[in-house]
Protein backbone atom coordinates (compact mmCIF):
# COMPACT_ATOMS: atom_id res chain seq x y z
CA UNK A 1 0.00 0.00 0.00
CA UNK A 2 2.15 3.08 -1.50
CA UNK A 3 -1.23 5.51 -0.02
CA UNK A 4 -3.63 5.17 2.12
CA UNK A 5 -6.43 6.18 -0.45
CA UNK A 6 -5.53 2.87 -2.00
CA UNK A 7 -7.19 0.79 1.05
CA UNK A 8 -10.66 0.47 1.75
CA UNK A 9 -10.29 -1.62 5.08
CA UNK A 10 -12.30 -4.29 3.90
CA UNK A 11 -9.79 -7.00 5.86
CA UNK A 12 -9.96 -9.38 2.81
CA UNK A 13 -6.16 -9.52 3.16
CA UNK A 14 -6.14 -10.39 6.98
CA UNK A 15 -8.52 -13.06 6.49
CA UNK A 16 -6.89 -14.71 3.75
CA UNK A 17 -3.47 -14.71 5.42
CA UNK A 18 -2.84 -18.63 6.29
CA UNK A 19 0.06 -17.29 7.95
CA UNK A 20 -2.59 -15.22 9.99
CA UNK A 21 0.71 -12.50 9.70
CA UNK A 22 -1.61 -9.78 8.48
CA UNK A 23 -3.24 -7.90 11.59
CA UNK A 24 -5.67 -4.65 11.31
CA UNK A 25 -4.17 -1.71 13.26
CA UNK A 26 -5.54 1.96 13.37
CA UNK A 27 -3.75 4.96 12.53
CA UNK A 28 -3.82 8.27 14.05
CA UNK A 29 -7.42 9.03 12.40
CA UNK A 30 -9.11 5.96 13.79
CA UNK A 31 -9.02 3.98 10.61
CA UNK A 32 -7.94 -0.01 9.72
CA UNK A 33 -5.02 -0.37 7.78
CA UNK A 34 -3.13 -3.89 7.17
CA UNK A 35 -0.08 -4.25 9.02
CA UNK A 36 2.18 -7.19 7.47
CA UNK A 37 5.05 -8.81 9.94
CA UNK A 38 7.36 -9.72 7.62
CA UNK A 39 9.49 -12.24 9.49
CA UNK A 40 5.94 -14.43 8.79
CA UNK A 41 5.42 -13.59 5.47
CA UNK A 42 5.93 -16.34 3.30
CA UNK A 43 5.30 -13.87 0.40
CA UNK A 44 2.25 -16.11 -1.51
CA UNK A 45 0.44 -13.10 -2.66
CA UNK A 46 -3.12 -13.85 -2.08
CA UNK A 47 -2.90 -10.30 -0.16
CA UNK A 48 -2.47 -8.64 -3.07
CA UNK A 49 -5.03 -11.48 -5.14
CA UNK A 50 -7.76 -10.60 -3.07
CA UNK A 51 -7.60 -6.90 -2.98
CA UNK A 52 -10.39 -4.77 -4.37
CA UNK A 53 -8.76 -1.94 -5.22
CA UNK A 54 -5.66 -3.72 -7.10
CA UNK A 55 -7.97 -6.11 -8.74
CA UNK A 56 -11.33 -3.52 -9.27
CA UNK A 57 -14.56 -5.27 -11.31
CA UNK A 58 -15.68 -3.79 -13.45
CA UNK A 59 -18.63 -0.91 -13.95
CA UNK A 60 -22.02 -2.38 -14.16
CA UNK A 61 -25.27 -1.00 -15.06
CA UNK A 62 -28.33 -3.01 -12.86
CA UNK A 63 -31.17 -5.01 -14.53
CA UNK A 64 -33.76 -3.64 -13.51
CA UNK A 65 -34.25 -0.22 -11.10
CA UNK A 66 -37.66 -0.38 -8.39
CA UNK A 67 -39.00 2.49 -5.90
CA UNK A 68 -40.12 0.38 -2.74
CA UNK A 69 -41.52 0.47 0.85
CA UNK A 70 -42.53 -2.09 2.83
CA UNK A 71 -46.09 -2.34 3.27
CA UNK A 72 -45.51 -2.87 7.08
CA UNK A 73 -45.29 0.80 8.58
CA UNK A 74 -44.14 -0.34 11.84
CA UNK A 75 -40.88 -1.18 10.04
CA UNK A 76 -40.72 1.13 7.57
CA UNK A 77 -40.70 4.11 10.05
CA UNK A 78 -38.12 2.01 11.98
CA UNK A 79 -35.76 1.96 8.69
CA UNK A 80 -33.74 4.41 6.86
CA UNK A 81 -35.65 4.48 4.04
CA UNK A 82 -38.37 1.97 2.83
CA UNK A 83 -38.12 -1.27 5.02
CA UNK A 84 -36.73 -3.15 2.48
CA UNK A 85 -33.62 -4.94 4.05
CA UNK A 86 -35.91 -6.33 6.97
CA UNK A 87 -38.11 -8.53 4.26
CA UNK A 88 -35.07 -9.76 2.18
CA UNK A 89 -33.59 -10.56 5.76
CA UNK A 90 -36.65 -12.49 6.67
CA UNK A 91 -37.00 -14.49 3.43
CA UNK A 92 -33.06 -15.66 3.81
CA UNK A 93 -33.61 -16.51 7.65
CA UNK A 94 -37.20 -18.34 7.19
CA UNK A 95 -35.09 -20.47 4.57
CA UNK A 96 -33.12 -21.38 7.36
CA UNK A 97 -30.17 -19.23 6.19
CA UNK A 98 -27.54 -16.58 8.02
CA UNK A 99 -27.92 -12.62 7.56
CA UNK A 100 -24.79 -10.81 8.20
CA UNK A 101 -25.06 -7.04 8.67
CA UNK A 102 -23.99 -3.77 10.59
CA UNK A 103 -24.52 -3.02 14.37
CA UNK A 104 -23.43 -1.09 17.50
CA UNK A 105 -21.46 -3.43 20.01
CA UNK A 106 -21.61 -2.82 23.72
CA UNK A 107 -19.78 0.37 23.56
CA UNK A 108 -21.24 1.49 20.60
CA UNK A 109 -18.80 1.22 18.27
CA UNK A 110 -19.93 -0.17 14.87
CA UNK A 111 -19.45 -3.92 13.60
CA UNK A 112 -20.25 -6.58 11.20
CA UNK A 113 -21.75 -9.45 12.79
CA UNK A 114 -24.47 -12.19 11.78
CA UNK A 115 -27.76 -13.58 13.26
CA UNK A 116 -29.83 -16.34 12.22
CA UNK A 117 -33.48 -15.18 14.27
CA UNK A 118 -35.68 -12.96 12.74
CA UNK A 119 -35.24 -10.77 16.46
CA UNK A 120 -31.72 -10.68 15.68
CA UNK A 121 -32.35 -8.43 12.73
CA UNK A 122 -33.81 -5.49 14.52
CA UNK A 123 -29.87 -4.90 15.53
CA UNK A 124 -28.65 -4.25 11.62
CA UNK A 125 -31.88 -2.21 10.57
CA UNK A 126 -30.96 1.74 9.86
CA UNK A 127 -28.16 3.51 8.72
CA UNK A 128 -24.97 3.91 11.23
CA UNK A 129 -22.73 6.43 9.55
CA UNK A 130 -19.42 5.16 10.78
CA UNK A 131 -17.16 2.49 9.22
CA UNK A 132 -17.69 -0.44 10.77
CA UNK A 133 -15.13 -3.51 11.81
CA UNK A 134 -15.33 -6.44 9.51
CA UNK A 135 -13.39 -8.63 11.86
CA UNK A 136 -13.77 -12.08 10.70
CA UNK A 137 -16.64 -11.84 9.03
CA UNK A 138 -15.90 -13.16 5.61
CA UNK A 139 -14.48 -16.57 7.28
CA UNK A 140 -17.32 -16.87 9.04
CA UNK A 141 -19.51 -16.13 5.57
CA UNK A 142 -17.45 -18.57 4.31
CA UNK A 143 -17.85 -21.82 6.85
CA UNK A 144 -21.49 -21.12 6.40
CA UNK A 145 -21.81 -21.24 2.68
CA UNK A 146 -19.52 -24.71 3.07
CA UNK A 147 -22.15 -26.18 5.33
CA UNK A 148 -24.82 -25.51 2.33
CA UNK A 149 -26.65 -22.90 4.47
CA UNK A 150 -28.13 -19.77 2.01
CA UNK A 151 -26.20 -16.37 3.65
CA UNK A 152 -27.03 -12.57 2.91
CA UNK A 153 -24.39 -10.75 3.64
CA UNK A 154 -24.71 -6.98 3.73
CA UNK A 155 -22.27 -3.82 3.73
CA UNK A 156 -20.72 -1.01 1.80
CA UNK A 157 -19.68 -1.53 -1.64
CA UNK A 158 -15.99 -1.90 -0.72
CA UNK A 159 -16.80 -4.93 2.02
CA UNK A 160 -19.05 -5.98 -0.72
CA UNK A 161 -16.38 -6.32 -3.15
CA UNK A 162 -13.51 -7.57 -0.32
CA UNK A 163 -16.12 -10.56 0.32
CA UNK A 164 -16.23 -11.45 -2.94
CA UNK A 165 -12.56 -10.77 -3.86
CA UNK A 166 -11.88 -13.50 -0.76
CA UNK A 167 -14.23 -15.87 -1.98
CA UNK A 168 -12.25 -16.25 -5.09
CA UNK A 169 -15.78 -17.97 -6.09
CA UNK A 170 -19.09 -17.72 -6.97
CA UNK A 171 -21.69 -19.50 -4.26
CA UNK A 172 -25.18 -19.83 -5.33
CA UNK A 173 -26.19 -19.80 -1.88
CA UNK A 174 -24.66 -16.61 -0.93
CA UNK A 175 -26.79 -13.42 -1.77
CA UNK A 176 -24.74 -9.67 -0.99
CA UNK A 177 -26.54 -6.91 -0.88
CA UNK A 178 -24.80 -3.18 -0.49
CA UNK A 179 -25.70 0.02 0.09
CA UNK A 180 -25.61 3.75 -1.75
CA UNK A 181 -22.43 4.94 0.20
CA UNK A 182 -21.75 8.69 0.57
CA UNK A 183 -18.64 7.10 2.50
CA UNK A 184 -17.48 5.98 5.92
CA UNK A 185 -16.56 8.58 8.58
CA UNK A 186 -13.84 7.69 11.61
CA UNK A 187 -14.68 5.69 13.84
CA UNK A 188 -12.43 7.54 16.65
CA UNK A 189 -14.22 10.95 15.97
CA UNK A 190 -17.49 9.02 16.40
CA UNK A 191 -16.10 7.74 19.85
CA UNK A 192 -15.05 11.28 21.02
CA UNK A 193 -18.24 13.08 19.95
CA UNK A 194 -20.15 9.58 21.90
CA UNK A 195 -17.88 11.03 25.14
CA UNK A 196 -18.32 14.57 24.61
CA UNK A 197 -22.50 13.70 24.51
CA UNK A 198 -22.37 12.01 27.73
CA UNK A 199 -19.91 14.47 29.64
CA UNK A 200 -22.62 16.55 30.41
CA UNK A 201 -22.37 19.18 28.01
CA UNK A 202 -19.16 20.22 29.29
CA UNK A 203 -16.52 21.35 26.26
CA UNK A 204 -14.04 18.60 27.56
CA UNK A 205 -14.30 14.97 26.39
CA UNK A 206 -15.11 12.54 29.20
CA UNK A 207 -12.74 10.18 30.14
CA UNK A 208 -14.33 7.65 31.43
CA UNK A 209 -15.73 4.71 29.34
CA UNK A 210 -18.17 3.60 31.73
CA UNK A 211 -20.23 6.51 30.97
CA UNK A 212 -20.71 5.29 26.94
CA UNK A 213 -23.23 2.78 28.16
CA UNK A 214 -25.59 4.91 29.92
CA UNK A 215 -26.31 5.44 26.58
CA UNK A 216 -29.60 2.90 25.37
CA UNK A 217 -30.24 3.82 21.73
CA UNK A 218 -28.84 5.51 18.65
CA UNK A 219 -30.51 6.39 15.62
CA UNK A 220 -29.12 8.13 12.71
CA UNK A 221 -32.23 8.28 10.84
CA UNK A 222 -35.05 9.45 13.13
CA UNK A 223 -38.14 10.20 10.83
CA UNK A 224 -40.54 12.04 13.54
CA UNK A 225 -38.86 15.21 11.75
CA UNK A 226 -39.84 13.54 8.16
CA UNK A 227 -37.80 11.54 5.67
CA UNK A 228 -36.08 14.08 3.91
CA UNK A 229 -35.45 16.19 7.66
CA UNK A 230 -34.40 13.19 9.41
CA UNK A 231 -33.43 13.70 12.60
CA UNK A 232 -29.82 12.04 14.75
CA UNK A 233 -31.71 10.98 18.07
CA UNK A 234 -29.57 9.07 21.14
CA UNK A 235 -31.79 7.86 24.29
CA UNK A 236 -30.23 7.92 27.16
CA UNK A 237 -31.08 4.99 30.30
CA UNK A 238 -31.78 6.50 33.78
CA UNK A 239 -32.15 4.77 36.87
CA UNK A 240 -35.09 3.25 37.76
CA UNK A 241 -37.21 3.54 40.84
CA UNK A 242 -35.85 0.82 42.95
CA UNK A 243 -32.35 2.02 41.75
CA UNK A 244 -32.81 5.32 43.85
CA UNK A 245 -34.09 3.76 46.27
CA UNK A 246 -31.47 1.11 46.76
CA UNK A 247 -33.94 -1.36 46.23
CA UNK A 248 -32.81 -4.86 45.03
CA UNK A 249 -35.57 -5.36 41.80
CA UNK A 250 -33.70 -5.80 38.70
CA UNK A 251 -37.04 -7.21 37.53
CA UNK A 252 -38.24 -3.63 36.89
CA UNK A 253 -37.20 -1.39 33.98
CA UNK A 254 -34.77 1.39 33.70
CA UNK A 255 -36.39 4.51 32.79
CA UNK A 256 -35.38 5.68 29.24
CA UNK A 257 -35.01 9.57 28.20
CA UNK A 258 -33.82 11.73 25.30
CA UNK A 259 -30.26 12.86 25.57
CA UNK A 260 -30.13 14.41 22.46
CA UNK A 261 -32.41 15.06 18.98
CA UNK A 262 -31.70 17.47 16.34
CA UNK A 263 -32.20 17.92 12.83
CA UNK A 264 -29.17 16.37 10.56
CA UNK A 265 -28.93 19.97 9.45
CA UNK A 266 -27.93 20.92 13.07
CA UNK A 267 -26.11 17.73 14.51
CA UNK A 268 -22.85 18.83 14.65
CA UNK A 269 -21.68 15.20 13.79
CA UNK A 270 -23.77 14.92 10.84
CA UNK A 271 -22.49 18.02 9.82
CA UNK A 272 -19.06 17.00 9.34
CA UNK A 273 -20.07 13.76 8.04
CA UNK A 274 -22.11 15.09 4.87
CA UNK A 275 -19.50 18.18 4.73
CA UNK A 276 -16.76 15.08 4.20
CA UNK A 277 -14.60 16.59 7.01
CA UNK A 278 -13.64 13.10 8.39
CA UNK A 279 -14.14 10.11 5.59
CA UNK A 280 -11.64 7.56 4.86
CA UNK A 281 -9.42 8.20 2.60
CA UNK A 282 -10.29 6.13 0.02
CA UNK A 283 -13.63 7.23 -0.36
CA UNK A 284 -12.56 9.97 -1.87
CA UNK A 285 -11.43 7.58 -5.07
CA UNK A 286 -14.22 4.63 -3.99
CA UNK A 287 -13.23 2.03 -6.17
CA UNK A 288 -16.26 0.25 -5.90
CA UNK A 289 -18.83 2.61 -7.51
CA UNK A 290 -20.79 2.08 -10.83
CA UNK A 291 -22.07 -1.12 -9.74
CA UNK A 292 -18.04 -2.37 -9.53
CA UNK A 293 -19.01 -3.78 -6.03
CA UNK A 294 -20.58 -6.71 -8.13
CA UNK A 295 -23.55 -6.75 -5.47
CA UNK A 296 -26.72 -9.17 -6.30
CA UNK A 297 -28.64 -5.93 -4.78
CA UNK A 298 -28.11 -2.61 -4.01
CA UNK A 299 -30.65 -0.83 -1.45
CA UNK A 300 -30.69 2.73 -0.55
CA UNK A 301 -32.95 6.42 -0.88
CA UNK A 302 -34.63 6.94 -3.30
CA UNK A 303 -33.67 10.92 -3.06
CA UNK A 304 -35.63 12.47 -5.62
CA UNK A 305 -38.81 10.87 -4.94
CA UNK A 306 -40.99 14.30 -4.70
CA UNK A 307 -40.10 14.70 -8.57
CA UNK A 308 -39.92 11.43 -9.77
CA UNK A 309 -43.10 10.07 -7.87
CA UNK A 310 -44.77 12.72 -6.02
CA UNK A 311 -47.97 10.57 -5.98
CA UNK A 312 -46.21 7.82 -3.77
CA UNK A 313 -43.89 10.38 -1.63
CA UNK A 314 -45.71 10.54 1.71
CA UNK A 315 -41.96 11.65 3.80
CA UNK A 316 -41.65 8.44 5.47
CA UNK A 317 -39.20 6.67 3.20
CA UNK A 318 -38.59 5.15 -0.17
CA UNK A 319 -35.70 2.65 -1.20
CA UNK A 320 -34.39 2.58 -4.14
CA UNK A 321 -33.71 -0.99 -4.98
CA UNK A 322 -31.39 -2.31 -7.80
CA UNK A 323 -30.96 -5.63 -9.03
CA UNK A 324 -27.69 -6.81 -10.78
CA UNK A 325 -27.95 -10.23 -11.34
CA UNK A 326 -30.70 -13.36 -11.42
CA UNK A 327 -29.66 -14.55 -8.41
CA UNK A 328 -30.77 -11.06 -7.20
CA UNK A 329 -34.16 -11.05 -8.86
CA UNK A 330 -35.26 -14.57 -7.42
CA UNK A 331 -34.93 -13.81 -4.17
CA UNK A 332 -36.64 -9.82 -4.68
CA UNK A 333 -39.58 -11.57 -6.24
CA UNK A 334 -39.89 -13.69 -3.55
CA UNK A 335 -41.21 -10.72 -1.50
CA UNK A 336 -42.94 -8.56 -3.75
CA UNK A 337 -46.65 -9.20 -1.75
CA UNK A 338 -45.52 -7.41 1.16
CA UNK A 339 -44.23 -4.37 -0.57
CA UNK A 340 -45.19 -1.36 -2.83
CA UNK A 341 -43.38 -0.67 -5.66
CA UNK A 342 -42.95 0.65 -8.89
CA UNK A 343 -40.37 0.33 -11.93
CA UNK A 344 -38.32 3.72 -12.20
CA UNK A 345 -35.28 4.60 -15.10
CA UNK A 346 -32.01 3.83 -13.97
CA UNK A 347 -30.96 7.42 -15.26
CA UNK A 348 -34.09 8.94 -12.56
CA UNK A 349 -32.45 7.16 -9.64
CA UNK A 350 -28.43 8.37 -10.28
CA UNK A 351 -30.15 11.87 -11.09
CA UNK A 352 -30.77 12.88 -7.58
CA UNK A 353 -28.32 10.05 -5.69
CA UNK A 354 -24.82 10.38 -7.54
CA UNK A 355 -23.16 8.23 -4.60
CA UNK A 356 -24.36 5.90 -7.22
CA UNK A 357 -21.29 6.81 -9.48
CA UNK A 358 -19.70 9.31 -7.80
CA UNK A 359 -16.82 9.79 -5.11
CA UNK A 360 -17.26 12.78 -3.14
CA UNK A 361 -14.54 15.17 -2.47
CA UNK A 362 -11.98 15.98 0.51
CA UNK A 363 -13.03 18.90 2.74
CA UNK A 364 -10.59 21.71 2.06
CA UNK A 365 -9.96 21.64 6.02
CA UNK A 366 -9.41 18.24 6.36
CA UNK A 367 -5.68 18.00 7.28
CA UNK A 368 -6.64 20.58 9.89
CA UNK A 369 -9.26 19.23 11.23
CA UNK A 370 -7.17 16.16 12.15
CA UNK A 371 -4.25 18.13 13.17
CA UNK A 372 -6.36 19.63 16.16
CA UNK A 373 -8.29 16.25 16.97
CA UNK A 374 -4.52 14.66 17.31
CA UNK A 375 -3.61 18.14 19.78
CA UNK A 376 -6.77 17.53 21.96
CA UNK A 377 -6.52 21.32 22.09
CA UNK A 378 -10.32 21.64 20.76
CA UNK A 379 -13.35 20.23 21.57
CA UNK A 380 -14.98 18.41 18.86
CA UNK A 381 -17.51 20.26 18.40
CA UNK A 382 -15.41 23.75 18.16
CA UNK A 383 -13.22 21.58 15.80
CA UNK A 384 -15.68 20.89 13.55
CA UNK A 385 -17.93 24.20 13.62
CA UNK A 386 -13.96 26.48 12.70
CA UNK A 387 -13.53 23.72 10.00
CA UNK A 388 -16.81 24.26 8.36
CA UNK A 389 -16.93 27.86 8.81
CA UNK A 390 -14.19 29.07 7.45
CA UNK A 391 -15.13 26.82 4.54
CA UNK A 392 -18.08 28.64 4.29
CA UNK A 393 -16.70 31.52 4.64
CA UNK A 394 -14.88 31.25 1.83
CA UNK A 395 -17.72 30.28 -0.31
CA UNK A 396 -19.35 33.78 0.57
CA UNK A 397 -16.13 35.36 -0.77
CA UNK A 398 -15.84 33.44 -3.79
CA UNK A 399 -19.36 33.93 -4.68
CA UNK A 400 -19.71 37.88 -3.77
CA UNK A 401 -16.70 37.88 -5.83
CA UNK A 402 -18.22 36.02 -8.86
CA UNK A 403 -21.45 37.79 -8.43
CA UNK A 404 -19.12 41.35 -8.35
CA UNK A 405 -17.43 40.42 -11.58
CA UNK A 406 -20.74 39.84 -13.71
CA UNK A 407 -21.78 43.31 -12.69
CA UNK A 408 -19.07 44.95 -14.26
CA UNK A 409 -19.06 46.39 -17.82
CA UNK A 410 -15.81 46.51 -19.99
Amino acid sequence: MQDKKDCCGCAACSQVCAQQCITMQRDTEGFLYPIVDLHQCIHCGLCEKVCPIIHPYIDRLPLQVYSARNMNEEIRLKSSSGGIFTLLAEKVIHNGGIVFGAKFDEDWNVIHDYTDSIEGLAAFRGSKYVQSIVGTTYQQAKSFLRQGRQVLYSGTPCQIAGLKHYLQREYENLITVDVICHGVPSPLVWQRYLQTLVSNGKNTVSKSRNAIPEISGIAFRDKKTGWKKYGFCVVKTSASWADENSVSASYLPKKESVLLYETHRENIFMRGFLANLYLRPSCYACACKSGKSHSDITLGDLWGAQHILSEKDDDKGLSAVLIHTPKGQILWNTIQYNIYTTIIPYTDCVQYNHSLISSVSPHKNRANFFEHLQEDTHSLSSNINTCLRNQSLIKRIVSKLLSWLKTKTY
